[in-house]
């Protein structure tokens, strides 16, 4: 099988996946955490070297408190169990987007955890936390605009190397695949410079019934796809 080396996650489904067993939407959001853990594993073992999920994006904010506050609650706890499973399975873990906006003691514990892992290599595990691809780029401009102003970057050498290095993922591959579970057929904001060549995998399956299994047909349909960038035919 032809594993891709960095696949990228858009976790759909748990509120509606929930609701349909008749249960809160928090109930969901518990359950499709776990399988993060279940997923992510998989992934290392079938040889993926870069996983990344969706965690949160820019957007979720407008959920309702009670659902914000309990998947909120949830990230936080992964991540203190990050910690160990970052050094059971040689994984670094390391959090994009924009993590001003979150609670201190959730910042403090996403630098403990990045320093911490960051030796690790034999897994790359990236979190996308209060994370949009179009506030990501705004942010890498106005970065780049400073540079500019201060001298340290010319107009003329903004190469697409040069933008890729102050975006969030800087030094990160840029993904081979992307799955999305639950039926949905979009991007969301979601890593839209990285995947401009990433081949997309849709599934209705919901995020909590996304097992192993579902990841071999993804990855399958991955294998069966005759790659081009562009001009050959």
């Amino acid at each position: 099988m032809a594993v891709p080396n960095h696949i990228a996650f858009i976790l759909d489904g748990n509120g509606r996946w929930a609701k349909k067993k008749g249960m809160p939407r928090t109930y969901g959001h518990s359950v499709g955490g776990k399988n993060v853990e279940t997923i992510v594993r998989a992934c290392g073992e079938m040889g993926v070297k870069y996983v990344t999920v969706y965690a949160f994006s820019t957007e979720n904010w407008k959920r309702s408190d009670e659902e914000v506050n309990k998947i909120m609650e949830i990230l936080s706890d992964y991540l203190t169990k990050c910690m160990d499973l970052s050094k059971k399975n040689n994984m670094s873990v390391k959090v994009i987007g924009d993590i001003s906006a979150l609670k201190s003691d959730m910042q403090d514990k996403i630098r403990e955890l990045e320093e911490f892992s960051a030796g690790f290599d034999d897994l790359h595990f990236i979190v996308a936390l209060n994370y949009g691809s179009r506030d990501e780029i705004r942010r890498a401009v106005r970065k780049m605009s400073y540079d500019v102003k201060d001298g340290k970057l010319l107009p003329e050498e903004i190469s697409e190397d040069t933008i890729s290095s102050y975006l969030d993922t800087a030094g990160i591959p840029d993904p081979d695949l992307m799955i999305r579970t639950s039926g949905e057929m979009r991007l969301s904001n979601y890593l839209m410079w990285q995947m401009a060549y990433s081949e997309l995998y849709f599934t209705e399956v919901p995020w909590p019934e996304f097992n192993e299994e579902e990841l071999k047909k993804a990855i399958e349909a991955y294998e069966n796809r005759d790659r081009r960038y562009g001009g050959a035919k």
